[in-house]
């Protein structure tokens, strides 16, 4: 007992006389997900989307499109775009994202498994016949994916709604 009177006295006579610093603790963590880990050992092959002018890659593991000269990958809310399917990789504002890449529908790879997907030599160079060959019939599928896209949004937005209101009237009226 006598021991905690006097270290309480010394401590306290230490911070009159300011001999005593207080100690500060910080911790930062700092996490920076740069381009997207796309690492390809070979060209990819490319599936072309029926009346259209956008491709995609059929793997599974990846979410890759081109269109008009890019290739185009999201990863989240971020979007990246590179000239070649390897890189290299820059974030672009989604707002500079084509709407034929915006508008492509969810269920993309269910819808066109059918398709056959193109060697990328092949698609290298043929591509640009095909696109000039899908210029209209490009138009008009993109007005339709996009029509699509706009329903879909309202569609989510009453679930939502109803999800919401659902919640608040939870336990009323028991």
């Amino acid at each position: 007992m006598r021991y905690s009177r006097v270290f309480l006295l010394s401590l306290l006579a230490a911070a009159v006389l300011g001999d005593v610093e207080i100690a500060e603790a910080e911790v930062n963590v700092n996490i920076h997900l740069g381009p997207p880990p796309i690492v390809a050992a070979e060209p990819p092959a490319v599936v072309m989307v029926p009346q259209s002018r956008l491709y995609f890659v059929p793997d599974p593991h990846v979410e890759i499109f081109f269109f008009n000269g890019y290739w185009w990958s999201p990863r989240g809310e971020v979007w990246y775009r590179s000239r070649a399917y390897n890189g290299p990789w820059g974030v672009i504002e989604r707002t500079r994202v084509p709407r034929a890449v915006i508008y492509m529908p969810r269920d993309y790879r269910a819808r066109y498994e059918r398709e056959r997907p193109i060697p990328y030599g092949q698609w290298k160079k043929e591509h640009h016949s095909w696109e000039r060959e899908n210029r209209k019939a490009h138009k008009k599928w993109e007005k339709e994916r996009e029509k699509e896209w706009r329903e879909r949004e309202k569609q989510e937005k009453r679930e939502q709604q109803g999800k919401e209101g659902k919640n608040r009237n939870y336990g009323r009226g028991r």
